[in-house]
Protein backbone atom coordinates (compact mmCIF):
# COMPACT_ATOMS: atom_id res chain seq x y z
CA UNK A 1 0.00 0.00 0.00
CA UNK A 2 1.13 3.69 -1.04
CA UNK A 3 1.43 6.07 1.83
CA UNK A 4 0.01 9.55 1.54
CA UNK A 5 1.87 12.47 3.15
CA UNK A 6 -0.05 14.69 6.00
CA UNK A 7 1.18 17.23 8.45
CA UNK A 8 0.13 16.89 11.82
CA UNK A 9 0.40 19.73 14.19
CA UNK A 10 0.53 19.47 18.02
CA UNK A 11 -2.73 20.03 19.86
CA UNK A 12 -3.48 23.59 21.22
CA UNK A 13 -6.90 23.25 22.36
CA UNK A 14 -8.11 19.80 24.75
CA UNK A 15 -11.49 18.26 25.74
CA UNK A 16 -14.97 19.25 24.50
CA UNK A 17 -15.06 23.24 24.05
CA UNK A 18 -11.68 23.15 23.00
CA UNK A 19 -12.44 20.51 20.46
CA UNK A 20 -15.36 22.43 18.95
CA UNK A 21 -13.02 25.65 18.60
CA UNK A 22 -10.56 23.75 16.69
CA UNK A 23 -13.34 22.84 13.98
CA UNK A 24 -14.39 25.94 13.63
CA UNK A 25 -10.75 26.84 12.95
CA UNK A 26 -10.70 24.11 9.96
CA UNK A 27 -8.35 21.79 12.29
CA UNK A 28 -9.27 18.76 13.26
CA UNK A 29 -8.53 17.03 16.66
CA UNK A 30 -6.63 13.86 16.03
CA UNK A 31 -4.64 11.06 18.53
CA UNK A 32 -1.90 8.95 17.61
CA UNK A 33 -2.00 5.68 19.00
CA UNK A 34 1.28 2.88 18.94
CA UNK A 35 2.60 0.38 21.20
CA UNK A 36 6.49 2.17 21.18
CA UNK A 37 4.89 5.78 22.12
CA UNK A 38 2.23 6.85 24.63
CA UNK A 39 -0.85 8.45 23.04
CA UNK A 40 -0.16 11.97 21.22
CA UNK A 41 -3.02 14.66 20.74
CA UNK A 42 -2.59 16.43 17.73
CA UNK A 43 -4.82 18.49 14.83
CA UNK A 44 -5.30 17.93 11.30
CA UNK A 45 -6.00 20.09 8.56
CA UNK A 46 -9.72 19.62 7.58
CA UNK A 47 -8.91 20.24 3.65
CA UNK A 48 -6.06 17.81 3.73
CA UNK A 49 -7.90 15.16 5.80
CA UNK A 50 -10.54 15.03 2.93
CA UNK A 51 -8.36 15.35 0.39
CA UNK A 52 -6.89 11.95 1.38
CA UNK A 53 -10.03 10.08 2.17
CA UNK A 54 -11.71 11.76 -1.55
CA UNK A 55 -8.92 9.93 -3.32
CA UNK A 56 -8.40 7.06 -1.21
CA UNK A 57 -9.15 3.45 -2.54
CA UNK A 58 -11.01 1.97 0.59
CA UNK A 59 -11.52 3.22 4.58
CA UNK A 60 -7.91 1.54 4.42
CA UNK A 61 -5.57 4.58 4.28
CA UNK A 62 -1.43 4.51 5.14
CA UNK A 63 -0.45 8.06 6.18
CA UNK A 64 3.09 9.14 5.97
CA UNK A 65 3.05 11.56 8.93
CA UNK A 66 4.99 14.73 9.47
CA UNK A 67 4.66 16.13 12.78
CA UNK A 68 5.78 20.11 13.34
CA UNK A 69 7.68 20.83 15.99
CA UNK A 70 8.08 16.94 17.11
CA UNK A 71 11.48 14.86 18.02
CA UNK A 72 10.01 12.43 15.57
CA UNK A 73 8.82 14.48 12.83
CA UNK A 74 8.37 11.34 10.46
CA UNK A 75 5.86 9.05 11.67
CA UNK A 76 3.88 5.94 9.94
CA UNK A 77 0.15 5.60 10.54
CA UNK A 78 -2.68 3.41 9.80
CA UNK A 79 -5.86 5.59 9.72
CA UNK A 80 -7.69 3.25 12.38
CA UNK A 81 -11.09 5.10 12.99
CA UNK A 82 -13.05 8.22 11.45
CA UNK A 83 -15.62 10.24 13.67
CA UNK A 84 -18.15 11.65 11.42
CA UNK A 85 -21.39 14.49 12.15
CA UNK A 86 -24.46 12.35 12.06
CA UNK A 87 -26.47 15.00 9.82
CA UNK A 88 -23.59 16.77 7.92
CA UNK A 89 -20.58 14.27 7.79
CA UNK A 90 -18.07 16.38 8.53
CA UNK A 91 -15.17 15.14 10.16
CA UNK A 92 -15.30 15.55 13.92
CA UNK A 93 -12.42 13.31 14.88
CA UNK A 94 -9.75 11.15 13.41
CA UNK A 95 -7.49 7.79 15.47
CA UNK A 96 -4.50 6.95 14.12
CA UNK A 97 -2.34 3.76 14.76
CA UNK A 98 1.53 4.23 14.71
CA UNK A 99 3.43 1.66 13.03
CA UNK A 100 7.02 0.59 12.65
CA UNK A 101 8.39 -0.25 8.88
CA UNK A 102 9.11 -3.96 10.09
CA UNK A 103 6.14 -4.33 11.59
CA UNK A 104 3.31 -6.86 11.24
CA UNK A 105 -0.14 -4.97 11.18
CA UNK A 106 -3.67 -7.34 11.53
CA UNK A 107 -6.39 -5.24 9.43
CA UNK A 108 -9.83 -6.15 7.67
CA UNK A 109 -9.71 -5.51 3.87
CA UNK A 110 -12.78 -5.04 1.73
CA UNK A 111 -13.17 -7.59 -0.90
CA UNK A 112 -14.11 -7.05 -4.15
CA UNK A 113 -15.76 -8.83 -7.30
CA UNK A 114 -13.83 -8.55 -10.59
CA UNK A 115 -15.02 -9.70 -14.10
CA UNK A 116 -18.66 -10.95 -14.94
CA UNK A 117 -19.63 -14.89 -13.55
CA UNK A 118 -20.53 -17.41 -15.98
CA UNK A 119 -23.34 -18.20 -14.01
CA UNK A 120 -24.79 -14.40 -14.03
CA UNK A 121 -23.63 -14.25 -17.78
CA UNK A 122 -25.22 -17.19 -19.31
CA UNK A 123 -27.19 -19.03 -16.71
CA UNK A 124 -29.39 -16.16 -15.40
CA UNK A 125 -27.71 -17.02 -11.63
CA UNK A 126 -27.18 -14.28 -8.91
CA UNK A 127 -23.64 -12.99 -7.92
CA UNK A 128 -24.08 -13.12 -4.01
CA UNK A 129 -21.62 -11.22 -1.79
CA UNK A 130 -21.32 -13.44 1.59
CA UNK A 131 -18.33 -11.55 2.93
CA UNK A 132 -17.23 -8.26 2.56
CA UNK A 133 -14.11 -7.87 4.81
CA UNK A 134 -11.27 -10.61 5.38
CA UNK A 135 -8.45 -9.67 8.02
CA UNK A 136 -5.21 -10.07 6.63
CA UNK A 137 -1.75 -9.88 8.18
CA UNK A 138 1.34 -7.87 6.44
CA UNK A 139 4.03 -5.03 7.06
CA UNK A 140 2.31 -2.07 6.11
CA UNK A 141 3.26 -1.16 2.90
CA UNK A 142 2.60 -4.80 1.62
CA UNK A 143 -1.25 -4.04 3.03
CA UNK A 144 -3.68 -4.37 0.18
CA UNK A 145 -6.40 -1.43 -0.06
CA UNK A 146 -8.88 -3.76 -1.61
CA UNK A 147 -8.56 -7.98 -2.33
CA UNK A 148 -9.56 -8.45 -6.03
CA UNK A 149 -11.69 -11.73 -6.25
CA UNK A 150 -11.82 -12.74 -9.62
CA UNK A 151 -15.21 -14.61 -10.39
CA UNK A 152 -15.67 -15.40 -14.27
CA UNK A 153 -14.81 -18.80 -14.03
CA UNK A 154 -17.61 -19.51 -11.20
CA UNK A 155 -21.34 -21.39 -12.33
CA UNK A 156 -24.38 -21.97 -10.52
CA UNK A 157 -24.01 -23.42 -7.61
CA UNK A 158 -20.17 -22.61 -7.15
CA UNK A 159 -18.57 -20.43 -4.49
CA UNK A 160 -15.13 -19.17 -3.46
CA UNK A 161 -14.00 -19.04 0.02
CA UNK A 162 -11.55 -17.42 2.27
CA UNK A 163 -9.14 -19.62 1.48
CA UNK A 164 -8.96 -20.07 -2.26
CA UNK A 165 -7.97 -16.34 -2.49
CA UNK A 166 -4.38 -16.28 -3.25
CA UNK A 167 -3.16 -12.57 -1.72
CA UNK A 168 -0.39 -10.82 -3.02
CA UNK A 169 3.25 -12.00 -1.85
CA UNK A 170 4.05 -10.81 1.86
CA UNK A 171 0.12 -10.95 3.05
CA UNK A 172 -1.15 -13.49 4.54
CA UNK A 173 -5.16 -13.93 4.78
CA UNK A 174 -6.53 -14.96 8.51
CA UNK A 175 -10.09 -16.76 9.91
CA UNK A 176 -11.42 -19.59 8.85
CA UNK A 177 -10.64 -20.79 5.19
CA UNK A 178 -14.20 -22.66 4.87
CA UNK A 179 -16.04 -19.25 5.06
CA UNK A 180 -17.83 -18.33 1.67
CA UNK A 181 -17.02 -15.18 0.09
CA UNK A 182 -18.74 -14.93 -3.11
CA UNK A 183 -20.99 -17.43 -4.76
CA UNK A 184 -23.61 -17.79 -7.84
CA UNK A 185 -26.75 -19.04 -6.80
CA UNK A 186 -29.74 -20.17 -9.20
CA UNK A 187 -32.48 -17.51 -10.37
CA UNK A 188 -35.76 -17.93 -8.49
CA UNK A 189 -38.62 -19.71 -10.33
CA UNK A 190 -41.98 -17.93 -10.74
CA UNK A 191 -43.09 -20.23 -8.34
CA UNK A 192 -40.60 -18.73 -5.71
CA UNK A 193 -40.90 -15.21 -6.97
CA UNK A 194 -44.31 -15.74 -6.16
CA UNK A 195 -44.29 -17.22 -2.98
CA UNK A 196 -41.73 -14.51 -1.64
CA UNK A 197 -43.99 -11.90 -2.20
CA UNK A 198 -46.70 -13.54 -0.87
CA UNK A 199 -44.75 -13.83 2.49
CA UNK A 200 -44.16 -10.19 2.10
CA UNK A 201 -47.54 -9.29 1.76
CA UNK A 202 -48.74 -11.62 4.38
CA UNK A 203 -46.16 -10.06 7.13
CA UNK A 204 -47.62 -6.55 6.03
CA UNK A 205 -51.04 -7.73 6.25
CA UNK A 206 -49.90 -9.13 9.68
CA UNK A 207 -48.31 -5.88 10.87
CA UNK A 208 -51.49 -3.96 9.81
CA UNK A 209 -53.97 -6.10 11.69
CA UNK A 210 -51.34 -5.95 14.57
CA UNK A 211 -51.52 -1.94 14.68
CA UNK A 212 -55.62 -2.38 14.72
CA UNK A 213 -55.60 -4.44 17.48
CA UNK A 214 -53.64 -2.05 19.34
CA UNK A 215 -55.88 1.08 18.44
CA UNK A 216 -58.88 -1.22 19.28
CA UNK A 217 -57.21 -1.81 22.86
CA UNK A 218 -56.46 1.40 23.49
CA UNK A 219 -60.18 2.15 22.84
CA UNK A 220 -61.23 -0.40 25.00
CA UNK A 221 -59.21 0.53 27.84
CA UNK A 222 -59.89 4.23 27.71
CA UNK A 223 -64.15 3.16 27.14
CA UNK A 224 -63.21 0.99 30.42
CA UNK A 225 -61.91 4.49 32.29
CA UNK A 226 -64.65 6.53 31.53
CA UNK A 227 -67.23 3.69 32.82
CA UNK A 228 -65.17 2.96 36.04
CA UNK A 229 -65.08 7.10 36.43
CA UNK A 230 -69.49 6.88 36.60
CA UNK A 231 -69.73 4.56 39.70
CA UNK A 232 -67.04 6.37 41.41
CA UNK A 233 -68.67 9.80 40.57
CA UNK A 234 -72.17 8.47 41.73
CA UNK A 235 -70.82 6.75 45.05
CA UNK A 236 -69.02 10.06 45.78
CA UNK A 237 -72.17 11.97 45.59
CA UNK A 238 -74.19 9.06 47.22
CA UNK A 239 -72.19 9.99 50.75
CA UNK A 240 -72.04 13.85 49.92
CA UNK A 241 -75.63 13.23 49.74
CA UNK A 242 -75.92 11.41 53.35
CA UNK A 243 -75.23 14.22 55.94
CA UNK A 244 -77.89 16.62 54.23
CA UNK A 245 -80.32 13.70 54.61
CA UNK A 246 -79.95 13.51 58.01
CA UNK A 247 -79.73 16.81 58.68
CA UNK A 248 -83.50 17.14 57.04
CA UNK A 249 -84.54 14.37 59.16
CA UNK A 250 -83.58 15.79 62.38
CA UNK A 251 -85.43 19.39 61.81
CA UNK A 252 -88.87 17.09 60.72
CA UNK A 253 -88.57 15.37 64.60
Amino acid sequence: MKSVALTAYPRTLSRRPGAKKLRSTGRIPAVIYGRLNPPQNVELGAKALKDVVHHAASDLMLLDLTVEGDPKPKRLALVQEIQHHTLSGAFLHVDLHEVAEDEKVTVMVPVEASGEAEGVKSGGGVLEHVLFKIKVRALAKDLPETLLVDVSALKIGQAIHVGEIKPAAGVEILGDKHLTVLAVAAPLSEAQEAAVTEAAAGAGEVEMLKEKKEEGAEGEAKAGDKAAAKPAAAKAGDKAAAPAAEKKAEKKK
